[in-house]
């Protein structure tokens, strides 16, 4: 059980602040009016460029993200600034409708928010919302158009504001969460590092236009994770419940929906690719397209291969530890 955890941790690169006086949750009112009234966002479109969040935030939004199945959810995040960093220090689910593509805030998850907020100023909890999260169930942590409005709406009004994206299905394949942090250019803005820098991603084929259509219009920020004091002991009463239901669980099989989705887009990418291949064969023009095209199946088949592997590996070792525990007592019962 402790050793579950203790993966866990290390796999989302959890680290513990100082455990006396839990620095990062300690909040200057004053202080941060002073940043607010200072606006150095306004100035550099790219001030900020880390978000740090506890890990109970995080395994909020990851169950939260996670009780959605297919539809996406939505929640906001409370925390402070300090210097280029957003420190997220808790997290709660909105009342809002989600469909498989899209969720719609309503008046009743405003309404919802601002009591919220105010509960927790009269509790003396004064961190105030720094940003939103929601789900994109299977297809990565990026920002779509309409997020993309959403959040620059949000900037506008709102400022400073963080837009935080978590995919559950890629999250349960991987063994560690599939987040993505981001904030959106100011209209008319042009970027420096246009074609941008961040890691590849598998994205599906049906999203790949949205995705390419906007990407030029927000950028990237560095997530880390930290939890205090008391986060340890709420992560260690988290683990003593759920313990047994996370070692009996496969991720073969509770993600049987989203590997088969993954295995049919991959092979409609295989498809166009050969399309392209058979074109250029024809006599077509000689483009670096089906390259680029080839590269990002084998990355994207990769990918698969590895969380299917792992999945069948963890099966496996669960095997020979538990299989048969138990049944000498039982034999030397009978005898």
């Amino acid at each position: 059980m402790e050793s579950s955890q203790k993966a866990w941790e290390l796999e989302n690169a959890v680290k513990l602040v100082d455990p006396h006086r839990d620095a990062l949750y300690s909040y200057d009112e004053a202080e941060q009016k002073a940043i607010s009234d200072e606006r150095p966002w306004k100035k550099d479109p790219n001030h900020f460029k880390n978000v740090r969040i506890s890990a109970v935030a995080l395994l909020k939004m990851v169950m939260h993200a996670r009780s959605g199945g297919s539809l996406e959810i939505m929640g906001l995040m409370q925390g402070k600034i300090a210097g280029d960093t957003f420190v997220v220090t808790d997290a709660f689910r909105l009342p809002v409708e989600g469909t498989e593509t899209r969720v719609n805030a309503s008046a009743e998850a405003d309404e919802y928010s601002t009591q919220y907020l105010q509960s927790c100023r009269d509790n003396g909890r004064l961190e105030n919302a720094v940003g939103w999260y929601h789900s994109h169930p299977g297809y990565g942590c990026w920002l779509s158009g309409i997020d993309v409005s959403t959040q620059t709406l949000q900037q506008s009004f709102q400022d400073p504001f963080l837009a935080v994206v978590i995919d559950p299905d890629r999250t349960i394949s991987a063994g560690k969460v599939e987040i993505g942090a981001f904030r959106t250019y100011p209209e008319n803005y042009k970027p420096a590092d246009s074609g941008g820098g961040d890691e590849y991603q598998t994205i599906p084929l049906n999203k790949i236009a949205d995705f390419g259509a906007h990407a030029s219009q927000y950028y990237s920020l560095e997530v880390s994770h930290y939890k205090s004091s008391l986060d340890s002991y709420l992560l260690e009463l988290l683990w003593n419940k759920y313990w047994v239901s996370t070692l009996s669980q496969s991720p073969l099989l509770t993600n049987r929906e989203y590997s088969s989705k993954q295995m049919l887009d991959l092979s409609q990418k295989i498809q166009n690719a050969e399309k392209s291949l058979q074109a250029h064969a024809r006599g077509g023009p000689r483009t670096n397209v089906k390259d680029s095209q080839l590269d990002k199946v084998v990355k994207d088949s990769n990918k698969i291969a590895g969380e299917e592997i792992t999945g069948l590996l963890a099966g496996d070792v669960k095997a020979k530890l538990f299989n048969g525990v138990g049944a000498p007592a039982v034999e030397a019962q009978v005898r």
